[in-house]
């Protein structure tokens, strides 16, 4: 067997040309025939027992060709592309070139291959420098975030509604005197000033008092996503039943243990909340760099065309995991684009819009695993098992089963080449920052 490929002057595209010895294709030939005369009937012979010599008599040599050549094809051509040394990224476009018989059958195969990628820097990226610091009002704002979620809700006797207080209300909305498809609801709570309702909606009940009927007009927005209401005028007759005000608990080492059992006085949720703001922050900070830092090596590097097919393949991967993660929480993929409003050319176009981007950094960071000699040792990818079994509770088994040695050393050297490029990372602070020094 012999294979020639050939770049087309879309560097990313080309021909490869190969061929299949007579013998192969002769092993080809003997298990179509025996797989094909076991579906014929000749006069004079059992089913499934004609010999070779009749059967070519009658229906010709040539009739097992393209069964034969479904046979010895998948091998030849990984057989070809293991010669020429290319790396296909989507399955090729198969022509025949000569299929003669007694003589090597030619083919050729139009490949989409790996772009090539030319690396120029990716250690010592400058990024913009990250403030990691927790002051005693960050803290205080997340101990008042707790304090608001064990806040308890009391009726408002006789006061009128303010922001902030919950009102339990019915409400029946028209447009142009006629009711529309989830205009109206019944002893609905809602929180005033959430702006979970339509603009201008709560801050026409502030001010009321319990028994109050209300008549809220309101328009809904242009970009609403029910198409045969947006923009349009509404009015909602609302009914006020009760009014409730939060009473929020007081700071004080009660509080603490309320909402952590693991801490016995305030002080000890505060030291607490620090030490997790401080990990959240850190942790926002490491990641920010870390995408900063390869985005620079991205656009350091010179990278051929990308073929359109990895584009797609990027494009149909993300959506996949996305509707899979919205399966997860329950959601199908018919029930969220009902949700949503959406088809699925919608969120096609919208993981499209950044598949480039992402295709490109992809293959830098295969470049800088190549580049700095990066491997996975046996330690490293037991690691990376028990940890990806801890995550999805699975046995560790069950997912050695699930990902091959190849998919884990692949994903380890991922990442240590992500930790080579953030780590090298030099933080700068911006102009205003240093002006402030």
């Amino acid at each position: 067997m012999s294979a020639k490929w050939e770049r087309d002057s879309d560097a990313s595209k080309g021909t490869l040309t190969f061929t299949i010895d007579v013998d192969t294709i002769k092993k080809g030939l003997d298990e179509a025939f025996v797989e094909t005369r076991k579906k014929i009937t000749v006069p004079g012979f059992r089913k499934g027992r004609v010999p070779r010599q009749i059967f070519n008599q009658m229906y010709g040599e040539e009739s097992l060709y393209q069964d034969a050549l479904n046979k010895v094809l998948p091998d030849a051509y990984s057989a070809a592309v293991e010669e020429t040394k290319i790396q296909p990224v989507a399955q090729p476009e198969i022509n025949i070139k000569s299929m003669e018989k007694g003589q090597p059958w030619t083919l050729t195969a139009t490949v989409d291959v790996m772009p090539e990628v030319k690396l120029g820097d990716y250690k010592g990226m400058e990024v913009p420098e990250q403030d990691t610091t927790v002051s005693d009002d960050d803290v205080n704002a997340e101990l008042e975030k707790k304090r608001q979620q064990q806040a308890e809700l009391v009726l408002k006797e006789d006061k009128p509604a303010e922001n902030g207080d919950t009102v339990v209300i019915d409400y029946e909305g028209s447009v142009d005197g006629e009711k529309f498809d989830g205009g109206s609801a019944d002893n609905y709570s809602l929180e005033l000033g959430s702006g979970s309702f339509i603009p201008g909606f709560e801050d026409q009940l502030v001010g009321h008092k319990s028994g109050d009927d209300v008549d809220v007009k309101v328009t809904f927005p242009e970009d609403y996503h029910a198409k045969n209401l947006a923009g349009k005028d509404a009015i909602f007759k609302v009914k006020v039943h009760e009014i409730k005000e939060k009473q929020l608990p007081e700071l004080d080492d009660d509080f603490a243990k309320d909402v952590d059992e693991d801490v016995d006085t305030l002080d000890e949720l505060k030291d607490k909340t620090k030490k997790q703001l401080q990990e959240d922050k850190d942790n926002q900070a490491k990641a920010t760099i870390e995408d900063a830092a390869i985005e620079k090596a991205v656009a350091n590097a010179e990278i051929q065309d990308i073929p359109q097919s990895m584009l797609d393949d990027d494009t149909n991967r993300q959506m996949q995991q996305y509707l899979a993660g919205m399966q997860q929480q329950g959601i199908s993929p018919q029930m969220y684009f009902q949700i949503t409003g959406t088809k699925e050319e919608d969120l096609k176009k919208q993981f499209a819009n950044d598949a480039e981007q992402r295709v490109k950094t992809n293959l830098v960071l295969e470049a800088i695993v190549d580049d700095a000699k990066l491997e996975a040792s046996d330690d490293e990818m037991k690691k990376e098992v028990a940890d990806l079994a801890k995550q999805y509770g699975m046995k560790e088994d069950a997912v050695e089963k699930a990902l091959s040695k190849d998919m884990l050393a692949h994903d380890i050297k991922i990442k240590k080449a992500v930790d080579l490029v953030a780590d090298s990372a030099k933080q700068v602070a911006s102009d205003d920052k240093k002006s402030d020094k």
